[in-house]
């Protein structure tokens, strides 16, 4: 049986963690042995099936401008905790032997968690019997301008992995697109496609989501102004004869849920986010949302109108990218975030309920299957040589 362990480390949104869980319970229908080792606060909707979840000392984000990054306590991490975390860390990969070591995101970002991944790398090469490793990255990276920054990154991967899995199609985009050097990966770098779920889950019941505007906003940590927006846009008379469905996340801050709640008048719904969340969009008039990798997917799947305002604050441009080819394909109307106010968002509103439905997009979507065959074969393939870390790259 093939053993993975499996490294996580979300910071704001749960787009990693879900992505993640998608790929995890896929190993494990192939027959893996999975441990997932989780660097983020817990999640209680994150569903990794049958793994193991060992939980490291949680970190996240100070704030949605990753003005630094904070433990249990809200301290910034420091070098006492980093020693901790590492120490944790090691043990937890040190308690078995294990096949193939998959990195989430890192080494094209994350660049913040290096004190503890750096040595875990080491540690695979110097075992008698070295691990395979695998990173595991989203298709659009955040546009680092920084060509010290990009190099290495590239570097890294050349160094210390096997495999590079680009969880997309390049037919849409490619990693160069925000990566250029990574064309030196060669055979390394994988396209598997898309993860999306293989179902589309529950159904939701008879009366909700037929012909509404529905706005959410993921784990909802980066989601406020776009939920204030929206509320005041419906208020305005936007798709006035429509019902407007407010989903706010785990994340929403729990004094604007509060006051959404109160102040929802008539034709507005605000509640949690919701397990039958696909359903709701193949119902809807129009949905409006940020452009994180799997509500796009959602998107995709359920083929509704959609109005996408990419989240940007912190530097973070990987949404936009993302927005903006949508849009180029017809597929989504987009209203920066800096644009946002309740005008421009009602305006984009009505504009896209006016507007022809999307039109279908062909695009590889089993990226949690074809992940798991990839990591799996990778662990098979022994008659290759690992690159040396002393080698020059």
């Amino acid at each position: 049986m093939t053993t993975v362990f499996f490294y996580v480390q979300h910071l704001l949104g749960i787009g990693h963690v879900r992505r993640s869980a998608l790929i995890v319970r896929a190993l494990a229908d192939a027959g893996a042995d999975v441990s997932v080792v989780y660097g983020g606060f817990p999640d209680t909707a994150a569903d990794f099936g049958p793994a193991r979840v060992v939980q490291l000392p949680p970190a996240r984000a100070a704030d949605i401008r990753f003005s630094a990054v904070i433990g249990e306590t809200g301290a910034a991490i420091d070098d006492a905790w980093k020693a901790a975390r590492t120490d944790a860390l090691i043990r937890a990969f040190d308690a078995r032997p294990w096949d193939v070591l998959v990195t989430e995101t890192y080494p094209f970002g994350r660049n913040q968690f290096r004190f503890e991944l750096e040595p875990l790398l080491q540690r695979t090469r110097d075992l008698e019997r070295p691990t395979r490793n695998v990173a595991s990255v989203r298709d659009i990276l955040v546009a680092k301008s920084d060509a010290g920054r990009r190099r290495r990154m590239v570097d890294t991967a050349a160094r210390w992995y096997d495999l590079v899995l680009v969880h997309g199609d390049p037919d849409i985009v490619p990693l160069t697109a925000t990566l250029p050097e990574a064309t030196e990966l060669g055979g390394r770098l994988q396209y598997t496609g898309y993860v999306t779920p293989s179902a589309f889950g529950p159904e939701p019941p008879e009366q909700d989501g037929h012909g509404e505007v529905v706005v959410s906003v993921g784990g909802g940590a980066a989601g406020a102004s776009l939920l204030a927006a929206a509320m005041a846009a419906q208020r305005s008379g936007a798709a006035r004869d429509r019902r407007w469905r407010l989903l706010y996340g785990p994340d929403t801050p729990c004094d604007l849920t509060s006051r959404l709640r109160a102040e929802a008048g008539d034709g507005m719904t605000v509640e949690p986010a919701r397990p039958d969340f696909a359903g709701l969009l193949r119902r809807c008039a129009v949905s409006v949302s940020q452009a994180g990798y799997n509500t796009v997917m959602d998107l995709l799947a359920a083929g509704c109108r959609s109005v996408l305002v990419p989240f940007s604050a912190g530097g973070e441009t990987e949404q936009a990218v993302r927005a903006d080819l949508l849009a180029a394909c017809g597929l989504a109307t987009v209203v920066p975030e800096q644009d946002l106010t309740p005008a421009a968002l009602a305006a984009a509103v009505d504009r896209t309920l006016e507007g022809p439905m999307p039109p279908s997009l062909t695009y590889r979507s089993d990226g949690a299957a074809q992940s798991a065959r990839l990591i799996m074969a990778a662990r098979a393939d022994d008659g290759g040589r690992f690159p040396s870390p002393s080698a020059p790259l």
